[in-house]
């Protein structure tokens, strides 16, 4: 396993690598709450500079439930349209947030965190969770990060 700030490649060649990784951790396993807890894990190895990575699954029509994550305790309960988890969510659409602290409405589950990513996870047509990372950061997270998160979620989904 390789973090971003070892790795000796460029940052998407380590993600290409991270997605296969994924693929063959989670092939033949079809139990969801297992495999999300593998992709934080994975995740929260790959990554660097962060303090927070995983997941929320969709409670109802217009909420998330806190699910499989590494880091400290976090929010349980976010609505839909609320914070950077909730707008994703909502929108499915990745929020990219390079200062958690002038985003409107921002939930602060830890102190700790400057800057945000969140990808959606959309399964026809319907919002069925988020990715949700957090650094101490401001503007860690990149468009590289985001295309190649974005691409880890759509290897994700053919496994949940």
């Amino acid at each position: 396993m390789f973090q971003t700030t070892s790795y000796s490649g460029d940052l998407t060649a380590g993600y290409e690598l991270l997605n296969k990784q994924l693929a063959a951790l989670l092939e033949g396993e079809t139990n969801t709450v297992a495999n999300l807890a593998n992709a934080s894990a994975l995740l929260n190895q790959f990554l660097d500079r962060i303090n927070w990575v995983g997941f929320y699954v969709t409670d109802s029509e217009d909420s998330l439930i806190l699910g499989p994550f590494q880091g400290l305790p976090a929010c349980v309960h976010i609505a839909f349209g609320k914070g950077v988890c909730g707008t994703a969510a909502a929108t499915q659409e990745t929020q990219l947030v390079a200062d958690v602290h002038q985003f409107p409405g921002h939930i602060a589950c830890d102190a700790a965190s400057n800057s945000e990513i969140v990808v959606p996870l959309v399964r026809d047509g319907k919002t069925i969770g988020v990715l949700d990372i957090d650094s101490p950061e401001f503007d860690r997270f990149s468009e590289i990060d985001r295309q190649g998160l974005e691409r880890f979620c759509e290897t994700l989904l053919r496994y949940i």
